[in-house]
């Protein structure tokens, strides 16, 4: 009897092992737990400007080597066409004008280090989570997220009040105003009206003193005393501010340390690729999260004397070139310390790139391939489809491409649930775990309605229709391009959200992306049958999302976005901030 149990045993092990041997690769994710996360994102790369996307001019050999070995996502939509609130939904998985971060007014991203705006304390970001959750965290780059809110030391928007435990880099972001050499970018038609005041005050005070002087003008003397002492403070209350651009904002930090004020330019690019690089060497032998974000392609475009003149598209596209040459340099580090099976690889941009962008004849902006619209455009897909890439050798299937619709906002979910952590439970979270859709478990994207704003303005929904393959998308705001014809705001430098410069459409603008991705030719109802069930269809999708938004502190409010003296990062004795440590 046990002999005859021993072979009956042994009948049914042998085959479940031979089944097991026979699972490919990619079911044995179970196996594989807390990989390492490396975040790579590029700062307003158009989708177009890549080679896997489409370029043929820019060389971008190990971007393209991600998507090679790797998934590609076609349809990877950020959640805004800005940096700070497009970030800001990146780090929280939701959209941002549930935190506060999109804006009510035309100052739609954080302006200066001084001021009071930023991510709120009381958003729970994946580094966070991931923290909790053992790994060591490190973000490299760009923030913009805010840094203070009462007091210059009590840092309530730093990165390291948001779940990472080391920071180097920028907490705000890379302007033209950072190289003396370039011209001043940060709010340029502003400020020429207030040196247009300034020196409309000091010609009326000029005149009047000239006039009592000769006795022309019957006015007292201390009447135009008050008047020079109104012109010398109207002037020192704009002056101080923007007139010191490049020490206020342009600095680096690590941790909670000014190292350089101002940042020294010639250097940036080495010092964040060696940041990089030493991250993943320390924390090797433990589970991290690399966030690196990179400074890459905003203007002014750092680019190294190795790259200037090399690729066929001027300065912007040799500071692509470089960034791409960057990807590859933390790609060699994470296969030489033998952690590519166990680390998953991410790459995508904030937004689209900037079409308005332009010195003269050179184009300094990106280009967003066949899509209209580009960077501040919150719903023409220009604004906001970026690239996605995902590589995890082993585990995700290697030259795949996926056509659904996926946000910037998923990268929460499903890190939070590589690391074994558990999502909030008080908050709704906009982001879906990507892993079934990149392993190909599932066929579809969780995704039915994806909702694009500018600043707080609805100005389009997307709308996935699964069971046909539609993905509808209508456009209630779109901008009013200038001049006629062309494809941005060229009279503007941006494409505003509301008010003039913007036209409303009721009944909306209807596209199917899946047969006109590029929006060329609208729908209407006496061509499109399913027009209006697909209007209806929409409006009550938007009914239900609104029912689901609560009233929160703005951010990017105007008194939070103006500079304030006491909340401005100071290596120094304030106001007598220069320091380079990186130097010394």
């Amino acid at each position: 009897a046990s002999f005859f149990f021993l072979c009956f045993r042994t009948s049914l092990v042998t085959p479940l092992i031979f089944v097991l041997l026979l699972q490919p690769p990619l079911t044995q994710l179970s196996i594989i737990t807390q990989p390492n996360i490396v975040l790579l994102m590029a700062d307003d790369l158009g989708i177009g400007d890549v080679g896997c996307y489409g370029n043929d001019t820019i060389r971008t050999l190990n971007i393209d080597r991600l998507a090679k070995e790797g998934v590609k996502l076609t349809q990877h939509i950020a959640a805004a066409p800005l940096c700070t609130p497009s970030r800001a939904a990146f780090l929280t998985g939701r959209y941002p004008l549930r935190s506060g971060m999109d804006a009510i007014n035309n100052y739609r991203v954080i302006f200066w280090n001084g001021g009071s705006g930023g991510l709120p304390p009381n958003e729970t970001t994946f580094a966070k989570i991931l923290q909790q959750q053992g790994y060591s965290t490190g973000l490299i780059g760009k923030w913009h997220q805010g840094v203070n809110c009462e007091s210059r030391t009590d840092h309530c928007h730093h990165p390291l009040k948001h779940g990472f435990d080391y920071f180097y880099g920028m907490p705000f972001t890379l302007i033209s105003d950072c190289q003396p050499t370039e011209t001043p970018e940060m709010d340029r038609a502003f400020r020429r009206k207030l040196w247009l005041y300034t020196q409309m005050i000091c010609l009326v005070t000029l005149t009047a003193a000239l006039g009592r002087l000769t006795g022309l003008i019957s006015v007292r003397w201390k009447a135009l005393t008050c008047l020079a002492g109104f012109s010398l403070l109207f002037f020192i209350s704009w002056f101080s501010s923007y007139g010191f651009v490049r020490y206020w904002n342009c600095i680096m930090m690590r941790n909670y340390e000014v190292t350089e004020q101002p940042m020294v330019t010639d250097r940036t690019t080495s010092l964040i690729l060696r940041e990089s690089i030493s991250f993943i060497e320390r924390n090797k032998h433990m589970p991290f999260l690399l966030f690196l974000s990179f400074l890459h392609s905003h203007t002014p475009l750092l680019t190294t004397e190795k790259f200037l003149g090399k690729s066929s598209h001027g300065l912007y596209g040799d500071n692509v070139e470089e960034m791409d040459w960057m990807v590859g340099q933390v790609l060699d580090t994470i296969d030489k310390e033998g952690l590519e099976n166990n680390t998953l690889v991410y790459f995508a941009s904030d937004h689209g790139g900037w079409l308005e962008r332009q010195e003269g004849k050179r184009q300094l902006g990106g280009w967003n391939g066949i899509y209209r619209g580009g960077k501040a455009m919150g719903g023409w897909e220009g604004g906001i489809r970026v690239p996605g890439i995902f590589r995890w050798p082993g585990v995700l299937p290697a030259s795949t491409v996926i056509d659904e619709p996926t946000s910037l906002m998923d990268i929460y979910p499903t890190v939070v649930h590589l690391a074994g952590g558990v999502l909030p439970q008080d908050r709704v979270i906009d982001g879906r775990d990507l892993m079934p859709l990149l392993r190909g478990t599932v066929e579809h994207s969780e995704h039915e309605f994806l909702f694009h704003y500018c600043g707080i303005h609805l100005h389009a929904v997307r709308w996935h229709q699964k069971d046909s393959g539609a993905i509808w998308k209508a456009h209630y705001v779109t901008p009013d391009f200038r001049p006629l014809g062309a494809g941005a705001c060229y009279d503007r430098g941006f494409c505003p959200c509301f008010g003039e410069g913007v036209t409303h459409h009721d009944p909306p603008l209807l596209f199917d992306l899946s047969r006109d991705p590029s929006e060329a030719k609208p729908l209407a109802a006496d061509t499109e049958p399913r027009f209006d069930t697909v209007v209806r269809t929409i409006a009550r999708a938007i009914e239900e999302h609104r029912r689901t938004l609560t009233p929160v502190p703005e951010q990017l409010s105007l008194y939070n976005v103006v500079w304030k003296p006491w909340l401005q990062p100071c290596c120094g004795t304030f106001p007598f901030c220069w320091c380079d440590k990186e130097g010394d």
